[in-house]
């Protein structure tokens, strides 16, 4: 039996940088743009397509880059973030369905523009804070980390809003992420199965990609304490900005 597969080069373009960029994300810097891929496939193949592609390939990195950060997680944060956060990823289940593909779009590309200012204007303050925020605050972001993950494997920022200011070193905060979206990108796989977004040509185009996650995450746990992280994030938010902008655009024609 023939795999059936996107056949776009402008795709594989796109999806090939992406998932490597996104184990590099995981494994070297907590994951903050897990969110990279989705927008950047959705510019040519639906945001559902896009989504159902990345979530299989999002486990198996969540596996791969799990293991150098084991036990390592703030369990406080844990214990407020992981239920918060599957109470998000089903609202979002029962909201999608209503959503328009025009309006999946739009708001794929409002949350990359979000992430992008988030990153460049509100995080350094967030890090500065003096007193971090409390319970209240990892509740509402963990619960809207779900939402957005949901939608478009986008939680990162809600989540960067209430582990910044906590001060923790840069283990325990990429432990904490990552078991995170361990189990919310797990927890997905059941309404993304339920909705039918792992059709055929999807999973089979996961498998393609598949082998790019442990070369990313090879890179990310290698690049760790090499890259400058400040550039890092600096090219790769500039790309996601005017992705961002270019789906809503999109999704407003």
């Amino acid at each position: 039996m023939s795999l059936h597969l996107i056949t776009l080069p402008t795709f594989y373009a796109l999806a090939v940088p992406a998932v490597v960029l996104t184990g590099i994300a995981k494994a070297g810097f907590g994951g903050a743009l897990g969110g990279f891929a989705v927008p950047l496939m959705s510019s040519v193949v639906t945001p559902g397509d896009a989504a159902g592609i990345m979530l299989p390939l999002l486990c198996f990195t969540d596996v791969s880059g799990l293991r150098p950060f084991l036990f390592k997680w703030d369990r406080a944060s844990v214990r407020l973030l992981i239920p918060a956060g599957i109470a998000g990823v089903v609202a979002g289940a029962l909201l999608y369905p209503w959503m328009s593909q025009a309006l999946v779009r739009v708001l794929i590309g409002l949350i990359s523009v979000l992430f992008v200012l988030h990153g460049w204007l509100l995080a350094p303050r967030l890090a500065a804070r003096a007193a971090p925020p409390g319970p209240r605050s990892g509740l509402a972001c963990g619960a809207v980390g779900g939402f957005t993950s949901f939608l478009a494997h986008a939680g990162g920022p809600p989540l960067l809003i209430h582990l910044l200011p906590q001060g923790f070193d840069r283990v325990r905060f990429v432990a904490t992420m990552n078991v995170y979206f361990l189990v919310i990108n797990w927890t997905k796989l059941v309404p993304y199965t339920l909705e039918g977004q792992f059709s055929a040509r999807n999973l089979g185009t996961s498998l393609l990609l598949a082998p790019l996650v442990p070369v990313g995450v090879w890179l990310g746990l290698r690049l760790q304490a090499r890259v400058n992280e400040l550039w890092f994030y600096r090219i790769a938010r500039l790309g996601l900005l005017l992705t961002g902008v270019k789906l809503i655009a999109q999704g407003l024609q």
